[in-house]
């Protein structure tokens, strides 16, 4: 079955620095048809395309996970910060523009904790590499909820 409009597709997945430098792997289930879940350029490049299918592309910043907002990095006293959250955690907060927005938590020190709500990957060129396991019809209610549900995707 060909990817189009409204296939539930399972990718094998790796993403790289353009040095070749692994950042993450993994299997991912998405929704295929514009929703979001899927970086752009990498879901045009399997539209059409079967099980089986390899490819590897090449992700600007732009493409991938953006360019580094500096607005999203702050500091806040070590005193409001929650127990039990360490360097490498994350904390759900609000944006300046007043939308929920999670933030990593990258030092402590002394009296300050050091937050960045930019994706860990965010101002960096990547390259993606995929390959197509698995293609089906989404179910009406993946439509709905515009995201793949059960394994590799979200469960409710």
């Amino acid at each position: 079955m060909p990817i189009t409009q409204n296939t539930a597709v399972t990718l094998n997945y790796r993403i790289t620095s353009l040095q070749g430098q692994p950042l993450d792997a993994g299997t991912l289930a998405y929704l295929h048809g514009g929703y979001g879940n899927l970086f752009p350029k990498v879901e045009a490049a399997l539209e059409g395309q079967d099980v089986g299918f390899a490819t590897t592309l090449e992700l600007s910043p732009e493409e991938a996970f953006g360019l580094r907002d500096e607005r999203l990095v702050r500091t806040i006293p070590k005193a409001e910060f929650p127990p039990g959250v360490k360097v490498g955690g994350q904390l759900e907060g609000m944006s300046d523009a007043g939308e929920r927005q999670i933030f990593h938590v990258v030092k402590i020190k002394g009296p300050v904790v050091h937050l960045d709500g930019n994706h860990p990957l965010a101002g960096q060129a990547l390259r993606f590499a995929c390959k197509v396991t698995a293609v089906r019809p989404a179910t009406p209610e993946e439509i709905a909820h515009r995201h793949v549900h059960g394994t590799h995707g979200h469960a409710h």
